[in-house]
């Protein structure tokens, strides 16, 4: 039986157990990432406003993209203990800088003479952010958060060292496994096809939030 009609019959076996650690592997991802956003846009409006914040900021988060994410992983778990609680702050950390980056980014990058005719109307400066800076940035804060959830799929994989299981739990029970390639193919192919998903669906939001597009 070639490696495929091995996967294709893992698959209809244990189809319920795949779908469960799917399920559970995307919570985790987008619980992280949107827990991250919540901190992450408003830093990001603020280096936006005091930009001589953002070096420090934008340092910060570029040393935390630098740490192994198994290590960051281990060293999290010694506060926070084995499963899922864990990979959620991993994810959160490592989806920091891309949200804060592109809000920055999308935030600076508002045409000035757009801002000083919201001024010119009598806007406030809370006023302005509300109804038109963060409109005209919505497209490249949603692009920051579309890159972070990509990553943060990846990253769960290695939340299974952890025990918060997730796809990457049947990846290495196949590398464990004396013929595993069908195993971890039932792990692998779905994550990857998470990945691709998420990353077109995101894409498409972003686009249809472009203000230049509409």
């Amino acid at each position: 039986m070639s490696a495929w009609e091995q996967f294709i019959t893992y698959v209809s076996q244990n189809g319920f157990y795949i779908w469960t650690e799917f399920y559970r592997h995307f919570l985790m991802a987008a619980y992280g990432v949107l827990f991250a956003s919540i901190i992450s846009i408003p830093i990001g409006i603020l280096i936006a406003r005091y930009g001589k914040l953002s070096g420090f900021v934008m340092t910060l988060g570029s040393i935390i993209q630098t740490i192994p994410v198994l290590g960051f992983m281990a060293i999290t778990m010694v506060v926070m203990g084995l499963g899922t609680t864990t990979v959620v702050v991993t994810v959160f950390f490592y989806s920091l800088l891309p949200i804060i980056q592109n809000t920055y980014v999308g935030i600076i990058g508002v045409d000035r003479t757009i801002k000083e005719a919201a001024y010119a109307s009598g806007m406030t400066q809370f006023q302005l952010l509300l109804k038109v800076e963060l409109p005209l940035a919505v497209s490249v804060i949603m692009a920051g958060i579309r890159t972070a959830l990509v990553v943060g799929i990846g990253v769960v994989a290695i939340g299974t060292f952890v025990g918060a299981g997730g796809l990457g739990a049947i990846i290495v029970r196949g590398t464990n496994a004396t013929d595993g390639t069908a195993i971890i193919l039932a792990g692998a192919v779905p994550t990857a096809l998470m990945a691709i998903v998420a990353d077109l669906i995101m894409g498409k939001i972003e686009r249809m939030l472009n203000p230049v597009s509409n």
